[in-house]
């Protein structure tokens, strides 16, 4: 077998396969885009079927270049939080996945809150209750599409995120399991034993048979067949989990940020569970056999996910690349405010009924202050989860960002201008891949440890300092924090 390692990287808007060097340099790629499903307002589905066939398309072109001679290993990561429903003996979905971004069980997340149930859930779990997780999710598939319920009652049943189900059909159905940060990630596992709670089962009516086991992020997780040969899988990861492995962030303290289609902020918090007083979620960072770490994390909900909005359904622009020298065009916003909250206000405000407002129209506004504001509100976002991360201890003095978003240099300066620190961006900026390569990597034996991966296979690219004046900041800040206010007034 050769030195070069697959990852599969299903995310909410496309399904890739990479194949890295172990220098960490991408020797091939593919990707597909993933449609996705609106149904009704509020809710957010994904074609399961599509996410296999995508992901088998994906992993023959990138095969085919390289050859499955070279591939040494595979690593799996994925968007978390959404669900799949399949059928145990075929594989085949049942239903459409419930994406991460669904809001369809708000009123579940309320009435359970209402009973006074979120602090004890919060104590097991380091998460709040949220429509976001995907507890609630299976409890409403189970109730309202019958046939998950019929498979459920005939024991033909299987329940996962993204990550359970490829490994199932990468397998033909040898494994049922899932890695500890996915789980971390449902609002049914105890944080502290990563294992699955029959208290928090029971709760939310999710039998406990349905669900994969738990394992570690890095060993050998299973085998996948790639052409005539089987190749180890042994490295997995939620997506932000693995970004934060691939940002190199293994001391506690250091802060992550990734910009895809929402924007999550990872902590590394040490080796013990640090629950949030302040909004944030308790989350494993990663699990190896002799190593647990945790995390805190501040989850936005909405990030490109607004520059497609602007691009789709605007028509503002024609590419995301349009916003950087839009953004430049203007000194400022003349006031406008964007508050992108398409799918809720996420951390620290956690407000799932909360929608979007644009403040501060006069005639005198152009589209590039539309665009521009639309990307200040990345940078706007971030600063309300560093300042709660700061309430709860950790104070980063270098932020390192990642994701599709980060190519915008603007978007760089910006965030470092508006959150007063440094901002590291790495030369390969879809990290959550990366991470994914390094777990496996270690996994397989083909690095020692974690450390040694990223010592090998992390490079930084540039380093932005910030340069806007602390009144700047100041105005800035306040403007945003009068628009949020008055998005949480019209709830």
């Amino acid at each position: 077998m050769g030195e070069h390692i697959l990852v599969i990287d299903e995310g909410t808007t496309s399904t890739r396969a990479v194949v890295f060097t172990a220098a960490g340099r991408i020797a091939a790629e593919a990707a597909q885009p993933l449609k996705q499903s609106f149904p009704r307002p509020g809710w957010v589905e994904h074609d399961a079927e599509q996410i296999w066939t995508d992901t088998k398309a994906c992993i023959e072109a990138v095969t085919t270049s390289i050859g499955v001679a070279n591939i040494h290993c595979i690593g799996i990561t994925n968007q978390r939080e959404t669900v799949v429903f399949w059928d145990r003996r075929s594989g085949r979905p049942l239903a459409p996945a419930i994406v991460w971004q669904d809001r369809r069980t708000a009123a579940l997340c309320a009435e359970l809150k209402k009973a006074g149930h979120e602090p004890k859930i919060q104590a097991r779990t380091g998460l709040l209750l949220d429509p976001y997780f995907t507890g609630t999710k299976i409890s409403w598939a189970l109730d309202n599409w019958p046939e998950v319920r019929a498979a459920a009652n005939a024991g033909s049943l299987c329940v996962g995120t993204v990550d359970t189900y490829l490994r199932y059909r990468l397998s033909a159905g040898d494994i049922f399991e899932t890695d500890a940060t996915n789980a971390s990630r449902t609002l049914l596992m105890d944080l502290t034993k990563a294992s699955w709670s029959p208290e928090l089962c029971s709760l939310l009516g999710v039998p406990e048979d349905l669900l994969p086991s738990i394992g570690h992020c890095a060993g050998l997780l299973g085998e996948a067949r790639l052409g005539d040969m089987m190749v180890p899988i042994t490295g997995a990861a939620g997506d932000q989990h693995a970004a934060a492995v691939g940002q190199g962030c293994l001391v506690a303290g250091e802060v992550k940020a990734t910009y895809g289609t929402g924007a999550f902020l990872i902590a590394n918090a040490g080796s013990q569970p640090a629950i949030s007083k302040h909004k944030l979620l308790s989350t494993l960072a990663w699990k190896l056999r002799d190593q647990t770490v945790y995390a805190l994390e501040g989850s936005i909900f909405v990030a490109g996910s607004a520059v497609q909005w602007l691009r789709d359904s605007l028509g503002l622009i024609e590419s995301a690349a349009e916003t950087e020298s839009l953004a430049r065009s203007m000194p400022d916003c003349d006031g406008v405010v964007f508050v992108p909250a398409f799918a809720g206000l996420g951390a620290p405000y956690w407000e799932p009924e909360a929608r979007g407002v644009i403040s501060g129209l006069t005639g005198g506004v152009k589209k590039a202050h539309i665009v521009r504001a639309c990307l200040e509100a990345m940078a706007n976002q971030t600063a309300d989860v560093l300042d709660a991360m700061a309430a709860d201890g950790i104070d980063p003095s270098i932020l390192k960002i990642d994701g599709g978003m980060v190519r915008n240099d603007w978007l760089c300066q910006d965030l470092a201008d508006t959150l007063n620190i440094e901002v590291e961006r790495p030369e390969i900026i879809e990290t959550t891949a990366l991470g994914a390569a390094m777990l496996a990597g270690v996994g397989s034996g083909l690095f020692a440890s974690l450390e040694d991966a990223v010592a090998n296979m992390r490079h930084v690219e540039r380093r932005f300092a910030p340069q806007a004046s602390q009144a700047t900041r100041d105005e800035r800040r306040a403007s945003w924090k009068k628009a949020v206010a008055q998005v949480k007034a019209g709830l």
